[in-house]
């Protein structure tokens, strides 16, 4: 018997965990989960932003977009992923660490990598979300906005029952294609650290959309820019469904460094985003999708 309030040691371990539910309920209700759950909403002190901004698991994902202690780019990107009703519910914790939404691994009919399979059926199939960046046996595309966010401030992953690391040790180089992470069965996200911000930085995000597919992006940026007078002195432009982990391009920052924060400057630094890209055939649009994206991600984030 599980009794609340828990607190995080007594969360390992007792069941599948749930957050704000929004992933694991969908994947219950299409059978790829199942057996029991422990519910984190009452576990205490995981829902707090302090001021040396370490954000509680169990933060909201509209809070983090109204919080105004956090850098422009995390409250862009909460604010600018799923649906109001959802950022209403999930959580930080489930963001980061949710399944991929390839429909491959949600059906069913079909076995793949993250189900205990031997194929991706999606390099047979229909893959016109996938990788830009084919980087291993499975082709589906990493889901977390929160996670692009967060890598491009080199964030600190803390948990209960499991040693701190930051959150590209979280998600690994994207080559093994069981895992849409690293955290172990019995480790329980706690809550993430930022550590890197700063004062006066800018901050854009932008994702480009279906409109019947609203919730999950064709392809996502966020940036970061500071500056020493006029000119950028530092920028972190980081790429999300475009591979298996978000991914961090430093090939477009360094063509930033040391520019005028131009849109001649900006189109140069897109130019350079698909460098190494090899997309599986239907994914292939992409290359024409992610410069451009970032592109505008670089233009929002100097807008006041």
């Amino acid at each position: 018997m599980i009794r609340f309030p828990l607190t995080a040691a007594e969360a390992k371990g007792e069941g599948e965990l749930r957050a704000g539910g929004t992933d694991l309920q969908d994947l219950r209700h299409r059978g790829i989960r199942s057996g029991p759950i422990t519910d984190l909403r009452d576990v205490q002190g995981l829902d707090a932003i302090t001021d040396d901004l370490r954000i509680g698991s169990l933060v909201k994902i509209a809070d983090l977009g109204r919080d105004l202690r956090l850098p422009p780019l995390i409250r862009k990107a909460a604010n600018g992923l799923a649906t109001p009703q959802i950022r209403a519910v999930a959580t930080l914790g489930g963001n980061l660490l949710q399944r991929t939404r390839c429909w491959y691994f949600r059906s069913r009919e079909f076995d793949c990598f993250k189900k205990g399979g031997t194929s991706c059926p999606a390099r047979e199939g229909i893959a016109n979300r996938h990788a830009l960046f084919d980087r291993g046996p499975c082709i589906s595309v990493h889901a977390s906005t929160l996670g692009l966010a967060f890598l491009a401030y080199d964030a600190v992953a803390h948990f209960e029952g499991g040693p701190d690391r930051s959150i590209a040790e979280v998600y690994g180089d994207g080559s093994d294609p069981t895992r849409d992470h690293a955290v172990q069965a019995g480790e329980v996200l706690v809550g993430v650290s930022i550590r890197d911000a700063i004062p006066g930085e800018k901050g854009g995000y932008l994702r480009a959309i279906a409109r019947a597919e609203a919730e999950w992006p064709i392809v996502e940026a966020g940036v970061r820019l500071w500056f020493e007078g006029e000119r950028i002195a530092g920028a972190r432009v980081v790429a999300g469904a475009v591979a298996g982990v978000p991914l961090r391009l430093p090939a477009v920052e360094q063509r930033l460094l040391g520019e005028l924060a131009n849109e001649a400057t900006f189109a140069r630094a897109a130019a350079v985003s698909i460098e190494g890209a090899n997309p599986v055939p239907d994914s292939a649009f992409k290359v024409d999708f992610l410069p451009a994206v970032i592109l505008s991600a670089l233009e929002r984030a100097m807008e006041a």
